[in-house]
């Protein structure tokens, strides 16, 4: 019982260090001494053992992905790549149906491979210009620009290269186009229904004079010269080249849909087309791909000290308590595996952080579950990377952060918006894939 406790008394303490604003990079293994103090473990062992191995094991699987990734979105957005199409949707859907143009740029981009980061700040000065054509409150940017990038493309969409539907093929043996109807179930609640609540809240912002007004100087979006960006046409072939290497070669050169080498060469090749297609921008590729790869060693270290801490609570006593309490939810068991997920993604305030934690702890015992239920791994890949995309946009989460920063909104503003389109939405969507997965239907 010592040791249960203090696996919650861990995740407790990284939950509230994780909202202050603290690094979990030193936050995770703070907690970990917890629960290894508590669960009867030599902590400095622990910490040398257990906690490096889940972590430089997470970092040796999905370091190159995280770089490539990181690198590739750069890339899109130096040379005006993901400006050129996020303009070309936003002029073909026009000021009428702002919203979703904002939506479906971000999902076009993310979908592609470009970081939501880089997505953020690349659509925020085209998101200014259709709202203030359209009158709109920039108080719904911040939602709509979280519903496109954080969450269907993110989780749902069969095929999509973003991290958080990668890593379940790792624990589950899966393809990143998984459970496609359950995705394009979850898909169709999390763009429809986002565009219902925006479009809903809109007109009460309206019914109460609330309208566009200009932001202040710092948050004042520079005009985009439309002549200085590539053709719509050429813009978009590096993301379909990323998104066609990745579900559809692998098969054709012997590698097998789980493997993390797929990812690796879609991201490589579709770096190499986005220079090909770009090249009189060439002076500036070095400093690009520096800057990504850079940027990249604190995303992936953030996800793998989280995965660290998870392998830590997997070696107590307590670990087996805790995971018969999780398995004893009633339902099926992918019920307890959203909500494990969700709970370990709000804890961490990270998609992959939460996800990694509970898949480094549990993968292999609903691997088992599922064999033993009958039950296709692809649907526990699908509610796995789902669920990741829940709790963890709480009001800590460094993506929300960034987002209202970026966009000179305050949670008071923006938030509701945000946990509307990003929290609440992705976990009702859950709800219908995991019914759909109980009538075997993936």
């Amino acid at each position: 019982m010592l040791s249960l406790f203090g696996i919650f008394l861990g995740l407790a303490l990284l939950m509230f260090l994780a909202y202050k604003g603290y690094s979990i990079v030193w936050v995770a293994p703070l907690t970990a001494a917890v629960v290894a103090l508590l669960g009867g473990l030599n902590v400095l062992d622990a910490y040398m053992g257990p906690y490096m191995e889940g972590l430089v094991g997470f970092v040796k699987s999905w370091f190159p992905a995280f770089m490539l990734s990181a690198i590739f979105g750069n890339l899109m957005d130096y040379t005006g790549s993901a400006k050129a199409i996020a303009i070309w949707l936003t002029k073909t859907l026009g000021s009428k149906s702002a919203i979703s143009a904002i939506i479906l740029g971000c999902a076009v981009l993310t979908f592609g491979g470009v970081s939501l980061f880089v997505v953020v700040f690349a659509i925020y000065p085209l998101a200014l210009a259709i709202f203030r054509e359209a009158n709109i409150s920039r108080k719904l940017i911040p939602g709509a620009i979280a519903a496109g990038a954080f969450t269907f493309t993110m989780t749902a969409v069969p095929g999509t290269p973003q991290i958080q539907n990668l890593i379940p093929m790792k624990y589950f043996g899966t393809s990143p186009t998984a459970a496609p109807i359950m995705g394009l179930t979850a898909t169709a609640i999390l763009f429809f229904g986002s565009v219902f609540y925006l479009e809903w809240k809109k007109r009460k912002l309206e019914s109460q004079g609330e309208v566009f007004t200009e932001p202040d100087a710092a948050h004042a979006a520079a005009h985009v010269e439309e002549k200085d960006l590539p053709n719509v046409l050429l813009a978009i072939i590096p993301l379909l080249w990323v998104i066609i290497i990745l579900n559809f070669v692998p098969s054709m050169i012997g590698l097998k849909a789980s493997d993390p080498k797929n990812i690796i060469i879609a991201l490589l090749t579709g770096i190499f087309v986005t220079m090909i297609l770009n090249f009189k921008k060439r002076s500036g590729f070095i400093a690009v791909v520096g800057k990504g790869a850079q940027g990249s060693i604190g995303a992936i270290l953030n996800t793998a000290a989280a995965v660290g801490f998870g392998t830590v609570v997997k070696t107590v006593p307590g670990f087996a308590e805790l995971t018969n309490i999780l398995l004893s939810i009633p339902g099926s068991p992918l019920i307890s595996l959203s909500v494990a997920v969700n709970l370990l993604a709000g804890a961490t305030g990270s998609a992959s952080g939460g996800m990694g934690i509970a898949l480094e702890a549990l993968g292999s015992k609903y691997m088992d579950l599922a064999t033993q239920n009958n039950i296709n791994p692809a649907a526990f890949h699908r509610i796995a990377s789902l669920s990741s995309g829940g709790l963890d946009t709480l009001p800590h989460n460094g993506a929300v952060l960034t987002l209202l920063n970026n966009t000179g909104m305050s949670h008071k503003d923006s938030y509701i918006d945000i946990m509307v389109t990003s929290l609440i939405l992705p976990v009702v969507a859950t709800i219908p894939a995991i019914i759909l997965a109980s009538l075997g239907i993936y």
